[in-house]
């Protein structure tokens, strides 16, 4: 095995990388530390600069101004072959003229390496992606999930210090997406290697990364775990941008030893505290689905009408409509006995005790 099993990974630093193309900016003022064997995701829509943020870690694109560290070194004036990044694009860009085996090898190859250390090398690494009785094919007798698995073989093959992956899942379909986003995960931990994933695609980012940089307008907007991102976004663009929230335009106010959100069209949300905002006057409060839960109509509570109800498997969501417009989603759980609304039906939507939210400044 060319890697050891953990603690093979390196850490990656961003010192205030920024980017122009022209008088464009694509990227601004980024800063991230890395740690060594995480997985980080660069997460965003498209035009947001997390590609280009990619390309100038890899070599490929020399940045305007700051600098890239790779483990302890700055790699600013070194080429991509000697960062040590080795990149997974989405077309795989396999030569079609060779075996799945030499196209594996080729990378070795080019290193001079010598034909049998290349080939035992190609061996051991299509054996890692379950690719290894495959190695006499050609890429156009593979289907698209094996084609990705030679090129993340290939690119493992040369003992790269960190892998970047520039959405390499977005030419599969659903279900075999699904396959290789566990597959490459096992991978990457297998051998501990530090990893940056770029995509657009939320629910892939908040599976597989330890870490997520949200990024808009060339900007890093929250750089977070997960799970701080979903429960805890940090500004109105990651409410939205990340999972589904229901935003409620009122006003903060103390209420006791919390606070509360009065909605401009009538009613109250009491919480238990008021985060990244808590000073009083006029907010945006951000919530989920799953954290809302609907009872009957009072003071304490914002009034909303069911407009439509949607079986989901073990869930049930709900379409309602506030007094203002604005559409609400709520997420309950189908279980026996479960109170379940029609459409038509008026009722009241509190907070479920203890489920986190955002307060934003309006």
């Amino acid at each position: 095995m060319l890697f050891s099993k953990s603690g093979s990974g390196v850490s990656i630093e961003l010192d205030h990388v920024h980017h122009q193309y022209g008088g464009a900016i694509a990227v601004e003022s980024v800063s991230l530390g890395i740690q060594a064997g995480e997985l980080v995701a660069l997460l965003g829509p498209s035009g947001c600069g997390k590609t280009t943020l990619l390309r100038v870690v890899a070599g490929l694109t020399r940045q305007t101004g700051g600098s890239v560290v790779i483990g302890g070194e700055k790699v600013d004036a070194l080429p991509t072959n000697e960062r040590g990044a080795g990149i997974v694009f989405q077309n795989y860009a396999l030569f079609p003229h060779m075996t799945v085996a030499a196209n594996v090898a080729y990378g070795l190859r080019a290193r001079r390496i010598n034909a049998a250390a290349a080939r035992d090398t190609a061996a051991q690494m299509l054996d890692l992606v379950q690719m290894g009785r495959f190695g006499s094919r050609f890429p156009r007798e593979l289907s698209g999930g094996q084609q990705q698995r030679v090129a993340l073989a290939r690119t493992l093959a040369v003992k790269p210090k960190v892998l970047l992956l520039d959405e390499p899942f977005g030419a599969l379909d659903k279900n075999l997406r699904l396959d290789m986003q566990i597959e490459i995960k096992r991978i990457q931990r297998e051998l501990g290697i530090t990893t940056v994933l770029v995509t657009h695609d939320q629910e892939e980012a908040m599976s597989m990364a330890d870490r997520i940089a949200v990024m808009n307008a060339g900007r890093v907007e929250q750089f977070d775990t997960p799970e701080a991102i979903y429960d805890r976004p940090c500004s109105l663009f990651v409410a939205n941008f990340v999972g589904t929230a229901n935003l409620v335009a009122g006003r903060l106010l103390q209420d006791g030893s919390g606070y509360a959100v009065d909605a401009r069209d009538g009613g109250r949300l009491s919480l238990g505290s008021a985060a990244p905002c808590s000073q009083v006057g006029a907010v945006v409060l951000a919530t989920r689905p799953e954290h809302l839960a609907m009872g009957t109509p009072g003071e304490d509570a914002l009034s909303a009408k069911v407009e439509m109800v949607l079986p989901l498997g073990p869930s049930l969501v709900y379409e309602l409509r506030l007094a203002s417009g604005d559409a609400v989603k709520v997420t309950q759980p189908r279980t026996v006995g479960s109170t379940r609304y029609v459409a038509g039906e008026v009722v009241g939507l509190r907070l479920r005790p203890g489920s986190p939210t955002s307060v934003f400044a309006a």
